[in-house]
């Protein structure tokens, strides 16, 4: 999958069994909030990637807590 690092500010290739997907949530006014991410780690550096909710379920890798 590819990733965007901002420290390198260069996209990068990580192997599919280093990625973990997220979901994250939070209260607003309004309601709840819920964003769909995917997470790994490469050469150091933490790299998300936001996703919409059919890639994020569409996607095998494990979640992360």
């Amino acid at each position: 999958m590819q990733f965007y690092n901002l420290k390198t500010r260069s996209h990068v290739d990580v192997p599919d069994s280093q990625v973990k997907k997220m979901k994250m949530e939070r209260q607003t006014k309004s309601g709840v909030q819920v964003r769909y991410a995917m997470t790994a780690e490469y050469e150091g550096s933490k790299l998300f990637k936001f996703v919409n909710e059919a890639a994020f379920k569409a996607s095998s890798a494990p979640e992360a807590k």
